[in-house]
């Protein structure tokens, strides 16, 4: 089946934001091993098609809200790599100033507004958005990234309670990777269908393969018109896994290394460029000059980030307390 037509234009921009997502995680669990990357991080290897298929089909002033797994969220909605990895060096010339690592990137300009090291913490902060931009009476729509685990927090019944009382400009987006933290879902959660969860909330979803870029690049383009329409909120619900440990310190004890293996062979990247070249729309060779030209960007990031500066001692109490003015 060739690609939709209304896709076709993005097809190779879409394979290469996957890739940028990849070669910088990648580069980030290396950096992590060298001692030059501390704190928490959590890889997002193995779920690029949500965040590449998602933020394709926002417009660039929408605003995003996401997890602590969110390096990939923050580099496709516009912050540069050269910020993020200088955050997660802890450099003043990060998206951050250094002090939010790996889980609190933020960039306003880009209307990127934050990873959250809380599970389900993001989803009150979007509604507080998408409360503004109706009082505003603007059009720019609020999207939310959190994983299934969010949806046992009262804050997300909270969150999408008031989003479809309110009849509010948001997105949904549930990256459904079968394991909260390192817990199975059908072990934290009896109703294992989410979708049904939200439509218990009178909200409209869809439960998408968020293996494929494509199928998630659709789903949310559907979304978006259906919100844009002034039909309310939308839950999304992309199916995907992570490859990878929950974070560098999870020993994964809680699946079995064949699953992984089973879930690896629906690699988003793989066998999205195996589309592409079935389509003849991408060749091996075009496939390694993407390749090289993301490694070149993710190394230049490398540079400018080793070449940063802590901040300095007198800085570090700004933001932090302000003194009340004398009377």
């Amino acid at each position: 089946m060739s690609l939709p037509a209304r896709s076709q234009g993005i097809a190779l921009d879409l394979l290469r934001d996957m890739v940028r997502i990849r070669r910088l995680e990648e580069r980030a669990g290396e950096l992590y091993g060298e001692g030059k990357i501390r704190g928490f991080v959590h890889l997002y290897i193995g779920e690029e098609a949500v965040a590449v298929g998602v933020l394709h089909a926002l417009a660039a002033d929408d605003a995003v809200v996401a997890t602590y797994r969110e390096h990939g969220h923050a580099l496709i909605k516009g912050v540069c790599m050269n910020a993020i990895m200088a955050e997660m060096y802890g450099r003043q010339e990060g998206c951050s100033r250094g002090r939010g690592g790996s889980m609190h990137l933020f960039d306003a300009a880009a209307r990127f507004f934050g990873g959250n090291a809380i599970v389900a913490g993001g989803l009150p902060l979007t509604v507080g958005l998408a409360l503004a931009e109706r009082l505003q009476r603007g059009s720019r729509l609020c999207a939310c990234f959190f994983g299934e685990g969010a949806m046992a927090e009262g804050a997300f019944h909270e969150s999408i309670n008031l989003a479809a009382l309110w009849q509010l400009p948001m997105l949904f987006c549930c990256e459904n990777n079968l394991y909260a933290m390192g817990t199975a879902l059908d072990r934290s959660q009896s109703q294992t269908d989410l979708c049904a969860k939200a439509s218990a909330y009178n909200v409209a979803a869809r439960s998408v393969d968020g293996m494929d870029v494509i199928a998630v690049h659709e789903a949310t383009c559907e979304a978006v018109e259906h919100i844009r329409a002034g039909h309310g909120p939308f839950f999304l619900e992309c199916r995907t896994y992570r490859f990878r440990a929950h974070s560098m310190f999870d020993p994964q004890l809680y699946r079995d290394q064949d699953e992984v293996e089973r879930w690896k062979t629906h690699g988003p990247i793989h066998t999205y460029s195996a589309r592409l070249k079935a389509e003849g729309l991408l060749d091996e060779p075009g496939f390694l000059a993407i390749l090289a030209q993301v490694d070149a960007e993710v190394e230049a990031a490398v540079t400018y980030a080793e070449n940063g500066s802590l901040e300095p001692l007198e800085a570090l109490s700004r933001d932090v307390y302000t003194p009340r003015a004398a009377p």
